[in-house]
């Protein structure tokens, strides 16, 4: 039956009939990924959703709007852009009226955590067909002004960030997740050297994967209209072209004065969305839909809220006993770079080979609009596998709170 801790069926042990069961992936994009205040920020996060929506469900044409049962998406800044987020995204999308619609807020792993909500509706024979993702527009976050409704009778007030309020700032211990990320530096030791030498291997890569094309299955292109003239088609991602390589050693800690995390090995500010379309096994080989990857486990773990940083540490290994896996039998890995500390306590916590983690570059190059990272990895590390010719991959992505979300993908040629 259904592992309550994992969500779904241990592959090794699926009979015929739970075999049914099984999830996949038969389209799995993502928008390039805009600098803040860049080239999409004048596209609402719930359009960005949309567009990322229509790209993925054109590349499956033999699914009509009319078979999409539910959409699920992830949002971590929901202030100023309207009512029920992901009916947004479906509607914006084309998909009718009927489609039940969830906006899911778990801070960087929202996007995933809705794959993973989109796999459980499908494996629970709620629903068929399930368009999850996530999506955020930085640029658009709204500054807040706190006791404005009650009034302002004398004195100073303060404008809020609603980015750093309510996306990078620890609700429990009051602080930027920046200052989690030093501690875990302190903690294993990491020095500034290590850590602005793994952000340039990440923005290398980057740059290299987009020079040789390995971005162009994933990414679909976004449309700016002009006031005249022709429209401005974006199709690359902004902030790896950015990178100033002399800047990086010179540059001042960003959280601590004597710290080691600066805003170049760190992740940027960022705009984007992914959209990912899921079905059952059994209704994909029904309508003739042939799936590009399979979904084999997946979970999440928490700890102390300032020690997010090493929670796919946690989360990874109970994803694997979900998918019947050991570490051994994973090709590549997509760790979500918050923050290039990040990536390097969870390999070193995992004895992980770095060269198959974030080998198309990572989100300190590529960026992290915060509510579409974790399906933006996914996303991505599908094409990874495919470019690879490997069979499994895991996705891993922390979260503020203490938490993080991982998933096992499985490549199908």
């Amino acid at each position: 039956g259904i592992n309550a801790e994992y969500g779904i069926y241990r592959h090794s042990r699926q009979t015929d009939k739970q075999q049914k069961m099984s999830v996949v992936i038969v389209s799995a994009v993502r928008t390039p990924i805009g600098s803040h205040l860049g080239s999409l920020s004048s596209i609402s996060g719930p359009k960005l959703g949309a567009i990322a929506t229509r790209g993925a469900l054109q590349r499956v044409p033999a699914l009509k709007p009319t078979d999409v049962d539910e959409l699920i998406f992830g949002n971590v800044v929901s202030a100023g852009i309207g009512q029920a987020p992901a009916r947004q995204v479906s509607k914006g999308s084309g998909l009718p009226d009927s489609v039940v619609c969830t906006t899911v807020n778990k801070v960087c792993s929202s996007g995933m955590k809705a794959v993973m909500y989109g796999a459980q509706s499908i494996m629970l024979k709620q629903h068929g067909v399930v368009v999850a993702g996530g999506f955020e527009s930085m640029s658009n976050v709204p500054y807040y002004l706190p006791g404005a409704r009650t009034g302002y009778r004398y004195n100073h007030q303060q404008v809020v960030d609603g980015i750093i309020q309510d996306g990078l700032w620890c609700a429990h211990d009051n602080t930027h997740m920046g200052n989690a990320g030093e501690a875990c530096a302190k903690k294993f030791g990491f020095s500034r050297e290590d850590q602005d030498k793994y952000a340039i291997n990440s923005y290398k890569r980057a740059s290299e994967a987009a020079k040789r094309g390995a971005f162009k299955d994933e990414i679909v292109p976004v449309e700016i209209r002009q006031k005249k003239g022709e429209p401005i088609i974006i199709k690359d991602d902004e902030e790896y072209k950015k990178v100033n390589y002399d800047r990086i050693p010179e540059l001042r800690p960003a959280f601590d004065s004597k710290g080691t995390i600066t805003a170049a090995n760190a992740s940027s500010i960022n705009d984007g969305a992914s959209s990912l379309v899921l079905m059952s096994e059994e209704k994909a080989k029904a309508m003739g839909i042939k799936p590009i990857a399979r979904i084999r486990g997946f979970a999440d773990a928490e700890q102390a809220p300032v020690e997010f940083t090493t929670a796919p540490a946690l989360a990874i290994p109970k994803a694997l006993k979900a998918a019947g896996l050991q570490q051994k039998d994973i090709g590549f890995w997509e760790i979500n770079e918050a923050f290039s500390v990040v990536s390097l306590a969870n390999i070193k916590l995992l004895n992980l080979d770095p060269e198959t983690v974030n080998v198309n570059g990572g989100a300190v190059a590529i960026g992290h609009p915060i509510g579409c990272s974790g399906a933006r990895i996914i996303t991505t590390l599908i094409n990874v596998l495919k470019q690879n010719k490997s069979t499994f991959g895991c996705a891993a992505i922390c979260n503020g709170g203490g938490g993080a979300s991982a998933i096992i993908i499985e490549n199908i040629v």
